[in-house]
């Protein structure tokens, strides 16, 4: 259970960190409530998880997720530029992430 918190958590803060595009600065009401709403949920997930995951993994499965998803999502939603490096560093992220899920002690 506390790996499936964590990867919600984990989406969670790519809805938030996409949301703060959509908030124009905090200036749109619906957008803000919504991208405060979801880093609330965010971090108490990152916090439930962190219960019994040991606090470096889950925060940076929690970042690396996060950062994969929103550099995606920026490309795809935003137009922003995707490069071959940037895929194979994305790709590298995302081999990190179930690296550090594989390597973690397990939770008594």
């Amino acid at each position: 259970m506390p790996w499936f918190k964590l990867a919600i958590a984990g989406l969670l803060e790519i809805g938030w960190a996409i949301g703060l595009k959509y908030t124009h600065g905090f200036t749109r009401p619906v957008p803000s409530v919504l991208t405060i709403g979801a880093i609330i949920a965010s971090m108490w997930l990152l916090a439930s998880a962190a219960r019994t995951i040991p606090i470096g993994t889950a925060y940076a499965v929690w970042v690396g997720i996060g950062a994969s998803g929103a550099a995606v999502l920026g490309v795809v939603l935003f137009r922003e530029p995707f490069t071959l490096a940037r895929g194979v560093f994305l790709g590298l992220l995302v081999v990190a992430i179930l690296g550090l899920k594989l390597t973690a002690p397990t939770a008594q």
